[in-house]
């Protein structure tokens, strides 16, 4: 009996560690075979000269609307960084401009689902136009071929809440930033007020923002006759949007 027993333990033990070594043998293929699916779904290209020439203003924001899709549902490309740097090394051909808020959170290119080489990106706060925003954006459409101009402002925009609030920003020693909140008091004189005048007013206070987009729109065809007529030809868009900072949701307007 008890050399029954030996024996029948002595055979367990085998069992035990072959089926141990077996199931250690096969993890690595399976991490290999992860490995490789997550490689395969990795955007390695940028935009080509062809890709950019091929596209509309129309397409080319049905494809932000997508992108902004996949922000909104954690969805966004996985990309090789690395490997879109080298490639841009050659040139760069963005399909649009975008000009929005300094504030940190609002990421460009995240919120468009986008990687290196697809867009040109200016920011000042409140997004508003200058001389020198209006001939970066020139550079982007009648030199660099991109099809579209985006004016993206965003709820909860400070320097909008500031100009509401009539922060006097000159007295703080900013003459600076006084003179940018000049620049979007007039979007806030044009909005109808409903409820108080002020930036708590939230429903107020996103009008502005709205409106505020729409007036550097304005702004920037009086100030960029070149974009104008591109505009006119159909070669280009100018637009603006707002970006929803709870949401992820980017509106496009009809100006």
């Amino acid at each position: 009996m008890r050399k029954l027993f030996l024996a029948l333990t002595t055979l367990f033990t085998v069992i035990l560690f072959t089926s141990c070594g077996e199931t250690k043998k096969q993890e690595p293929a399976t991490q290999n075979t992860q490995k490789e699916l997550i490689e395969e779904n990795v955007v390695e290209s940028i935009l080509t000269a062809e890709e950019q020439a091929e596209m509309t203003p129309q397409e080319i924001i049905g494809r932000l609307k997508k992108g902004n899709e996949n922000f909104m549902n954690n969805n966004l490309t996985q990309r090789d960084h690395s490997a879109q740097r080298r490639k841009a090394m050659i040139g760069q051909f963005p399909k649009a401009i975008v000009l929005s808020c300094v504030d940190s959170r609002v990421p460009v290119e995240d919120v468009f689902d986008l990687g290196i080489g697809d867009i040109f990106v200016a920011r000042v706060a409140g997004n508003i136009e200058n001389e020198d925003i209006v001939g970066s954006m020139e550079f982007a459409t009648a030199v660099a071929g991109s099809k579209l101009v985006i004016v993206m402002g965003h709820t909860a925009c400070g320097a909008v809440k500031s100009t509401i609030d009539k922060v006097d920003a000159e007295a703080l020693g900013m003459r600076s930033l006084a003179n940018l909140m000049d620049e979007i008091e007039p979007a806030v004189v044009e909005t109808a007020l409903e409820g108080e005048r002020s930036s708590k007013n939230t429903t107020f206070t996103n009008s502005v923002i709205t409106n505020n987009a729409m007036r550097t729109v304005k702004n920037i065809r009086e100030a960029s006759p070149t974009m104008a007529k591109m505009e006119d030809e159909g070669k280009i868009m100018i637009i603006s949007a707002v970006y929803d900072m709870e949401s992820g949701e980017v509106k496009f307007n009809n100006d």
